[in-house]
């Protein structure tokens, strides 16, 4: 059987992607890419309106676009990419996907698929206008709720298509370490499927409570199960870039992989202390003791310590690669990296925007700063940076290789070019946007809400010119995602046919082996719910039995 495998993997290897496989991801792909643009455009309107440029009308409101927005761009976007992305790395680095895998896979889009478009119709006809996070008391019709648990339920069936591959994987290859970037997929699917488990509990009761079965929701335990799945989710995104940054950027400059034990106890890492940390968005709740919120803010800023790791990774990647091709003095080898390739040049923004965004984390986890950043702009800029710049930005750069490897097509010097202008305009409208958001934020301008001017309020006008440049910001963003969609469309259909490599960067040279206890996710796994447990048996339990009184549905728009 092991040999079977290894002549698969080679046969792969030598005649390129896997068409069945490839079909799946690039569909992925394609779902990926317009709900950028769909979501693109909506999110300019929103910019627009905010900025106090434009008025929407009574029939599609400030607050469905935000909440069509979120739903796009949130889940559909960096969902579809993601499964994407990793099942087209599975397939590559284990000699193609199991069939029966990629039947889960497709499977798993079609669930998606059909919970985004039951989800959606609602938010079209008013009825869903609870924004992303749909927050009880606020109640949207039961049809919303149930595309939410398709899409849930999707997600599920390919990350247990992802486990069954790289356990299939292990069987016929005993001995061996599971490659790296399966070992990534590995990480971000097992958070994929433990970091929902909440929300798809708080989802169920939302329907029957949405439909009348129920009279009362405990808010507070909604909450709770919501964020211990949209903090998780958050640096799902983020372990993906991080996947980018690790394996692909060093071949893509010619270099080699930082520590491969290193990168992998990052994942552990990340794995372990994620999910808890999604008690820092509930700093400002009621309900809770001060001693419980000061423990998570703890857990929450543990998930710093990786990242960390991964900044000293990847510049110390960078020098050496610099230094190797002949950059001299305390800097010189920065000149030596590719900044004229796209595939570089993107990822390489959103790793050096990561530093603020992780600076403004930190804000944000801490408790006293917490209170002043709560429920202002600050927190939209923040997401922009660290989703919109660090996450987006590297998603855009993989797929300038991604597209073309799975079409069986080659990135043209002209379209490099192209993504080249792509990037700089992205990377300064989000300047604009984030900025602004940022410094308003911190002048004390609401986030949620659309334009107003409180009554010519005094403090309130003093926000006009930053909702201005926000608005400018956003207008170079659609661009942007203009220019993206194009590219990511003519590099999939129009590029010149040829071989595009899939770009995994070899360890150093006499790198020590990598230990294999690294592969033991059944124990990290464990580790992972003993942590959980420790975060939210407590508080869970709290607010169970000393339970507030519940609250009906509330219609508020």
């Amino acid at each position: 059987m092991a040999t079977a495998q290894l002549l698969k993997q080679k046969t792969n290897k030598i005649l390129g992607v896997n068409a069945q496989d490839a079909k799946l991801s690039k569909s992925y792909m394609v779902v990926a890419f317009l709900a950028l643009l769909i979501g693109g455009f909506l999110g300019l309107l929103q910019g627009l309106e905010r900025g106090g440029v434009i008025q929407l009308p009574s029939w599609f409101t400030y607050y469905q676009v935000l909440t069509a927005h979120g739903v796009l761009l949130v889940l559909v976007l960096t969902a579809f990419f993601t499964i994407g992305y990793f099942y087209a790395g599975l397939s590559h680095t284990m000699g193609g996907l199991l069939p029966k895998v990629r039947t889960m896979g497709w499977i798993g889009f079609w669930m998606k698929i059909v919970g985004f478009v039951i989800a959606v119709i609602p938010i079209l006809l008013n009825k869903a206008t609870v924004l992303y996070t749909f927050y009880p008391p606020m109640a949207a019709s039961p049809f919303f709720y149930i595309g939410l648990a398709f899409i849930v339920l999707g997600v599920w069936v390919c990350a247990f298509g992802a486990f069954i591959n790289v356990a299939t994987w292990r069987k016929n290859n005993p001995g061996q370490s599971i490659p790296i970037l399966a070992f990534f997929a590995t990480g971000v699917f097992v958070l994929l499927f433990f970091g929902s488990i909440g929300v798809t509990i708080e989802v169920v009761m939302l329907i029957f409570w949405s439909a009348g079965f129920l009279e009362t929701i405990n808010v507070m335990v909604s909450r709770t199960l919501f964020w211990a799945f949209g903090h998780t989710l958050v640096n799902i995104w983020y372990m993906t870039a991080v996947s980018a940054w690790y394996v692909i950027v060093p071949k893509v400059i010619g270099g080699r992989r930082f520590s491969d034990t290193l990168t992998r106890i990052v994942v552990i890492m990340l794995v372990i202390t994620n999910i808890p940390g999604g008690f820092h968005h509930q700093i400002v709740d009621p309900g809770m003791a001060e001693t419980l919120k000061f423990l998570h803010v703890f857990m929450s800023l543990s998930i710093g310590l990786p990242s960390l790791m991964t900044a000293f990774a990847m510049f110390s990647v960078f020098e050496r690669t610099g230094r190797r091709k002949g950059g001299k003095g305390l800097l010189g080898w920065y000149k030596k990296l590719p900044w004229g390739d796209v595939r570089f040049l993107a990822p390489m923004i959103a790793m050096i925007a990561f530093i603020p965004a992780g600076a403004g984390g930190i804000a944000q986890t801490t408790n006293q700063l917490n209170q002043v950043v709560h429920n202002t702009l600050w927190v939209v800029g923040h997401f922009h940076l660290t989703v919109g710049t660090s996450v987006i930005l590297t998603f855009f750069g993989i797929s300038y290789w991604l597209v073309p490897y799975l079409s069986k097509r080659v990135l043209t010097p002209k379209m490099n070019k192209v993504g080249v202008i792509q990037t700089i305009i992205w990377t300064v409208g989000m300047l604009f946007m984030s900025g602004s958001m940022h410094w308003v934020g911190l002048l004390g301008s609401p986030r949620r809400t659309s334009y107003t001017t409180y009554g010519d309020n005094a403090t309130a006008l003093g926000w006009d010119p930053y909702m201005f440049l926000l608005a400018i910001g956003g207008t170079l963003l659609i661009v942007g995602v203009v220019i993206q969609v194009y590219a990511v469309f003519h590099m999939m259909f129009l590029a010149p046919k040829g071989v595009t490599e899939f770009p995994i960067a070899d360890p150093e040279e006499n790198e020590t082996k990598t230990p294999l206890w690294t592969d033991r996710w059944g124990l990290w796994i464990i580790i992972m719910l003993l942590v959980v447990s420790m975060g939210y048996v407590v508080p869970l339990v709290d607010l169970i039995v000393n339970a507030p009184p519940g609250s009906p549905p509330i219609k508020t728009w």
